[in-house]
């Protein structure tokens, strides 16, 4: 959030950040529903608590760290007043009449939200493209993809026009449009972050899977951020606890391995990884270890196993059929894709292709992946223990066209294992590439070590200079 100027009026800020979304949304198309008029209130409000109080601005930042502090939420958490319909047309004319306890827990610390977000159709998707608000686009290339789900966030906060955001993230959808879009995010430990109050809610094992986190343009923001969302649990995590980067073991992982259902990581990604090494080992004095770890090639395997399984109680999770059915007419995913051909289907491509991969999904789990699984759980936490900390690419490639996922869709497969493997993973930013596109990387520590991926990124955001604006050729803030 940056040093604060005495001079400036929260009703300023948000003035400014009001002012900078209505220049660049209709480009972006990345919030769907404001609250502006509520938001200058509430600033107002927080302008005069200032100056009544008499112990000093010290005891207001203690008591509310984010007082005044613009806010965007995704549109699958709950917002008070504001719609929650994760881009289901069925789901349109639903509004949220509480808060998700994350959003609760940052509003009550003094953010003020501004408005919400695009997403994925049901958040399960590597494009934010919907049919109730259409597709955003990415501030650096409005032909290029923002990434998914929490996408609408990353393009707002990568245009400039937010200072921090809430995302949720199964299987990357925190990381990816952070990746894409040139910000810092962050998936916790699990089980830190209330997962409650956003739609769809996970079902089976996937409770296990899904993270609620931070989101935003400068690493120093997402200790703060994760210490307030986090609540009481976040004290499991030491997060003020100083770190020694020096004294941490550093690992890198170039790629899967080659799995023929992912696409080949691009030069680019490499390179820029390989100058992270450089830089930790020039500067840090220590060794960085590049390994291969063989299991990673069955990332995309374990990913739909386990989230396919039945939870404790043996029933099978929601299928996305039934999702799609919300509020509406029963789902028939071969139906539904010929609607689609003739143009009259509610649902965009990539929907349908998921509910009709589910209907060729095994119940029974493989032997040899499930034993894949295992084994790689081991070996990471072995390998990262209390003081290990592991490089990997977040995506095999920079943002792609629009609608070129459906060709590669089991990428994500790069982000999604470690919600499997319940990481903590800090996605940071990493420069741009000759395209002019963010180029990043995945941030590996082991189990409640978050502050150890969180200290990397603060240190690399001062190496490569981490969030950059966009050029003159799309949105010049």
């Amino acid at each position: 959030m940056r040093k604060r100027c005495d001079k400036v009026t929260s009703v300023e800020v948000v003035q400014a950040y009001i002012d900078r979304i209505q220049e660049v949304n209709p480009l972006i198309n990345a919030m769907v529903k404001d609250r502006f008029s509520a938001a200058l209130q509430e600033a107002a409000q927080v302008d005069k608590l200032i100056e009544e109080e008499t112990g000093g601005e010290d005891v207001l930042e203690d008591r509310l760290p984010l007082l005044g502090v613009p806010i965007t939420v995704k549109e699958a958490f709950a917002l008070q007043g504001m719609p929650n319909s994760t881009g289901l047309l069925t789901r349109r004319d639903l509004v949220s009449g509480a808060d998700a306890p994350s959003v609760a827990l940052l509003k009550r610390a003094g953010a003020i939200p501004l408005g919400v977000t695009n997403c994925s159709e049901l958040c399960m998707w590597l494009e934010s493209h919907n049919h109730l608000y259409g597709i955003t686009n990415n501030p650096y290339d409005f032909e290029r993809i923002v990434g998914g789900s929490s996408g609408g966030e990353g393009s707002i906060l990568g245009a400039g026009s937010s200072v921090i955001g809430i995302g949720s993230d199964i299987g990357g959808s925190i990381r990816i449009p952070c990746f894409f879009n040139g910000i810092f995010g962050h998936k916790p430990s699990v089980g830190i972050v209330n997962n409650e109050g956003q739609y769809p809610p996970a079902s089976g094992q996937q409770m296990g899977f899904l993270c609620t986190g931070p989101m935003c343009r400068y690493a120093e923001d997402l200790i703060p951020m994760l210490s307030i969302m986090g609540g009481p649990n976040a004290e499991k995590l030491s997060l003020f606890t100083e770190v020694d980067l020096k004294k941490l073991r550093f690992f890198s992982v170039p790629h899967n391995g080659g799995s023929h259902l992912v696409s080949p990581v691009e030069p680019q990604l490499l390179h820029a990884q390989k100058m992270v090494v450089k830089r930790l080992e020039a500067d840090l004095g220590v060794k960085v270890q590049e390994l291969l770890i063989p299991q990673l090639k069955y990332s995309f395997q374990i990913w739909g196993t386990m989230m396919a399984s039945p939870g404790k109680d043996g029933k099978p999770p929601t299928t996305f059929a039934e999702l799609m059915s919300e509020g509406g007419k029963k789902v028939w995913p071969a139906w539904e894709l010929f609607k689609w051909f003739l143009g009259f289907s509610s649902h965009t491509l990539a929907a349908i292709g998921l509910a009709l991969v589910e209907l060729f999904q095994s119940s029974h789990p493989s032997p040899f992946i499930m034993q894949q699984k295992e084994s790689l759980q081991q070996e990471l936490e072995e390998l990262l223990g209390t003081d290990g900390v592991l490089l990997y690419p977040s995506h095999p490639l920079i943002a792609q066209k629009h609608h070129h996922p459906i060709f590669t869709p089991f990428n994500f497969s790069y982000t999604g294992i470690f919600n499997i493997l319940g990481l903590p993973v800090t996605q940071c930013p990493l420069g741009l590439s000759a395209e002019g596109l963010p180029l990043g990387v995945q941030i590996v520590a082991g189990k409640l070590q978050d502050r150890l991926s969180l200290a990397t990124a603060l240190y690399l955001e001062k190496a490569f200079g981490g969030w950059r604006e966009p050029g003159k050729t799309t949105i010049k803030p």
